[in-house]
């Protein structure tokens, strides 16, 4: 199995410098979430050139591909996101954005190029390797929306027949050539809510002769945020966040709508289903002392984003014989932010990882989101190796 994987790593060593290509030319022209177009256009033409047969679908940009080599065996699924965000790009690279107001600062077109040099180099080993199972490459839309796109992936069909799946993330707090693993949780659930409060507007010379919805909104964000300090236990991390808060007219009116946005994040399920009920708790409890009205709604997003150990453990075997025990790093700790690879994961076993991308000479130790955000590309013929030889190493396995 050793050499099917030893002429896999030639193979990407090959193409190394086209998918860096590939992946400027996806920086240079980023698209935001469920307007992928020219991004879907842009993988199909060149997963066409390579022979494959893509499937499109009628709802949304994503799109996949098949490598088949062998008839009913297994099949490992690999998927990369590929939308960016509404931020303007200050990097002042050479393939910077060329869409105002738009960029890729989460590193998608790292993952959509990265899965796209795999695909490559799987199809071109496959021409005279037998390589023991089957492959589903999943470009999808839409990760950086609040519902996320992998439910709408998931709807049609793109998880049938697979038996495994694996999926990474670039990381700018790992250092280029290193890689990070997590058994169990890796990363938080992901909701979002919204709090309406009503009071009574008045003349603010004479308040009390209303209800003012600024007090009353003062009162709840700060019964919410002692929700975490005091209620949950500290053992099980929660995170409560308010994002917006808007509200008043003038300067002497007193306000009498105020509305509040924000994210709750869990790493326990059980948490995650109580935390609603106490925030509401909390808002009716004060705005029936104060005198106001009020309308909560709560939307549960992504689910906590679980890795397999079986698949953790391939993952880590394989990142090893690649790159080293040193810079294959336990990251031990979950993160609170939210991936909705973890759809995926709640159907099939798998596994996510971080890449490591941090080279501050070359300016991409920046933090995801941030406006001078880039990926070190040295880092992605390391991406294309790892999930090569993990599904590889799956596919070739008595597991």
């Amino acid at each position: 199995m050793q050499h099917l994987k030893e002429n896999y790593f030639k193979i990407v060593e090959n193409i190394d410098n086209e998918i860096i290509e590939i992946r400027h030319k996806l920086h240079q022209y980023p698209e935001l979430s469920g307007k992928e177009k020219e991004t879907k256009t842009l993988v199909k033409n060149i997963l066409e050139v390579y022979g494959y047969e893509v499937k499109e679908y009628p709802d949304n940009y994503g799109l996949t591909a098949d490598l088949i080599t062998q008839k009913d065996a297994k099949m490992v699924a690999i998927r990369g996101d590929m939308d960016a965000l509404p931020i303007i790009e200050r990097t002042g690279k050479p393939y910077a954005s060329k869409i105002e107001g738009i960029m890729h600062a989460c590193g998608h077109d790292a993952h959509t190029a990265n899965l796209l040099g795999v695909a490559i180099g799987l199809k071109i080993l496959s021409r005279k390797n037998r390589l023991g199972g089957n492959f589903r490459f999943i470009f999808q839309p839409s990760e950086e929306s609040k519902e996320g796109g992998s439910i709408d992936m998931i709807k049609e069909g793109v998880l049938d027949g697979v038996d495994m799946i694996l999926g990474l993330h670039v990381y700018p707090y790992l250092p280029t050539g290193q890689i990070g693993y997590k058994y169990g949780v890796m990363m938080a659930s992901a909701d979002i809510f919204s709090i309406e409060v009503y009071g009574k507007s008045a003349h603010g010379a004479r308040p009390h002769e209303g209800v003012d919805a600024i007090l009353v909104t003062s009162m709840v964000i700060n019964a919410l945020n002692h929700i975490v300090s005091r209620r949950i236990d500290p053992l099980h991390p929660a995170v409560i966040s308010l994002g917006t808060v808007n509200g008043g007219k003038a300067s002497n009116i007193i306000c009498d709508d105020v509305v509040v946005t924000g994210t709750v994040r869990t790493i326990n399920e059980e948490i995650r289903k109580k935390i609603p009920l106490m925030m509401e708790e909390s808002i009716k409890g004060i705005c029936k002392s104060m005198g106001a009205e009020y309308k909560f709604s709560y939307q549960f997003g992504q689910p906590e984003l679980i890795n397999n150990d079986e698949i953790v453990d391939i993952l880590v075997q394989e990142s090893k014989k690649i790159i080293g025990d040193k810079n294959t790093v336990n990251l031990i700790d979950p993160v609170m932010g939210g991936e909705d690879f973890s759809e995926y994961l709640k159907i099939v076993k798998g596994s996510f990882f971080r890449l490591g991308t941090a080279n501050h000479k070359k300016g991409t130790d920046y933090a995801q989101h941030n406006s001078m955000f880039d990926v070190d590309d040295d880092a992605l013929e390391i991406g294309m190796k790892i999930l090569g030889a993990t599904a590889i190493e799956y596919l070739n396995s008595n597991r």
